[in-house]
């Protein structure tokens, strides 16, 4: 009994910390939009919810990359259905490689190994679908966005994978310490002491950020 308690007990943790992640995405991608060309916008819910798969998984991912793309379909986007299946295409497809592979392989390299996937996954998939669908959103001919892919959209979407990797990195672990101080998750059970490290890696993390912040500055000024 005492046993089937514990399991009730993580289990409405697990729906309450789904849900605040749900919610702090949606946040963050309505307040946190950053237009930098045409119709594209950075913008960054992609960490929230990659930070969702890194604690509980790529089902987790899934789950809150469609709860966040129905939340926004409902409340501040213009693009309907077509705008909700991008938005989760594109979420799923960065947080939902990323956190396979680092459930597979929890420590440093395993978070880099997966965004880097996630990254290039987000990439290729991306553009796929702007082949499809972007010329029914622009109505134009599909020969106009087959032009815009290679310096356009690709370059994109590889800003921003790049951008919310490297953000990732920065603010996982402070998340998840918050959350265990309120309770929310267990403590781990397999610290790993590898300070430097995680210092090294934070650091690069930031410049890249930094680095990715300059080059959307810039793309907007041109």
């Amino acid at each position: 009994m005492q046993k089937n308690r514990r399991y009730s007990t993580e289990a409405v943790k697990k729906m309450i910390v789904t849900a605040m992640l749900s919610a702090l995405a949606l946040l963050v991608v309505t307040y946190g939009r950053i237009p930098v060309i045409m119709f594209l916008k950075y913008e960054p819910k992609d960490i929230v919810i990659t930070i969702g798969g890194f604690i509980y998984g790529p089902a987790a991912a899934a789950i809150i990359s469609l709860i966040v793309a129905l939340l926004e379909m409902v409340t501040i986007s213009t693009e309907g259905i077509v705008g909700c299946i991008m938005n989760f295409i594109s979420s799923a497809a960065f947080s939902v490689p990323a956190a396979i592979i680092y459930r597979k392989r929890r420590d440093l390299m395993g978070a880099v190994i997966g965004l880097t996937a996630g990254a290039l996954s987000v990439c290729g998939t991306m553009m796929l679908w702007n082949y499809l669908i972007t010329p029914v959103y622009m109505k134009v001919d599909r020969a106009q966005v087959a032009a815009m892919l290679p310096t356009v959209f690709l370059p994109f979407n590889l800003l921003k994978a790049t951008l919310n990797a490297a953000l990732t990195m920065i603010i996982y672990k402070p998340a998840v310490k918050a959350l265990r101080a309120a309770k929310l998750l267990p403590p781990s059970s397999s610290d790993r002491k590898g300070g430097t490290v995680a210092i090294v890696a934070m650091l690069i993390s930031l410049l890249v950020a930094v680095c990715c912040v300059l080059l959307i500055i810039y793309w907007q000024s041109v």
